[in-house]
């Protein structure tokens, strides 16, 4: 029996309307061999939650460039928890400052890959912190 992929939910949350960091990252991670649903701009966290449960997905991925991350982490946390869906992981890309990196993984967010950061080593993450068959 052929091993299920790693499912990832890749979405734009809040107003932030520059998409083509996440397009190109759903790309190199269908490339590296897992199911990407990428859910387009301008998603509110809960949708993003919703839509998480709805898909079944393994993890989920927020494309931040407006600045917001900490507020939006934090929401999204907090309705990870509410919705019991602790055993997904939780990774966010783009406009990250260093200085905010202790604050999202206190949050809870596993993965957290400023701009710049290569494909290879966010589909290594994933594929880590995935447990095999979920």
């Amino acid at each position: 029996m052929a091993k299920r992929k790693i499912r990832v939910l890749l979405a734009k949350p809040g107003l932030d309307g520059h998409d083509r960091g996440a397009k190109v990252v759903a790309h190199a991670m269908r490339e590296a061999g897992m199911e990407v649903v990428y859910t387009g701009l301008h998603q509110t966290v809960a949708s993003i939650v919703n839509q998480a449960m709805q898909e079944d997905v393994d993890v989920i991925g927020l494309s931040i460039m407006s600045g917001a991350h900490i507020p939006i982490c934090r929401k999204l946390m907090s309705m990870i928890k509410e919705q019991r869906l602790d055993n997904k992981l939780v990774v966010v890309g783009g406009v990250i400052p260093n200085k905010d990196i202790p604050a999202l993984k206190q949050m809870g967010v596993e993965g957290i890959f400023p701009g710049g950061s290569y494909f290879d080593d966010i589909a290594a993450f994933i594929n880590a912190h995935v447990p095999p068959g979920r």
